[in-house]
């Protein structure tokens, strides 16, 4: 193996161990803003909330549908959470004008 191709695998395997460490960083810059503005809020209360909730009414249908199969399987929890607690959550628990 020659010098150049050695060289070249050493940043590539340098490059590739440090790329979590890139998108860390950008996660933990992203928090939710502090304050919200009335329109976001009313924004929220008046679109977002009722078609979140017409997702969750959707998932619980689907899901009690393709529980024979989630069952078969052998990943009823897993749809559980995607199709019914996530929306639940962003429905009723997230923070008004938090997306």
């Amino acid at each position: 193996m020659t010098g150049r191709k050695k060289i070249i695998i050493i940043l590539l395997a340098a490059a590739l161990m440090l790329v979590p460490f890139g998108s860390s960083a950008m996660a933990k810059g992203s928090d939710y803003p502090i304050e919200n503005s009335a329109e976001i809020m009313a924004a929220d209360f008046a679109v977002v909330r009722p078609l979140q909730f017409v997702s969750l009414v959707t998932g619980t249908v689907v899901f009690i549908v393709s529980l024979p199969f989630s069952a078969l399987g052998d990943n009823v929890n897993e749809a559980y959470t995607k199709m019914m607690k996530e929306p639940a959550r962003m429905t009723f628990l997230r923070p008004l004008g938090v997306f």
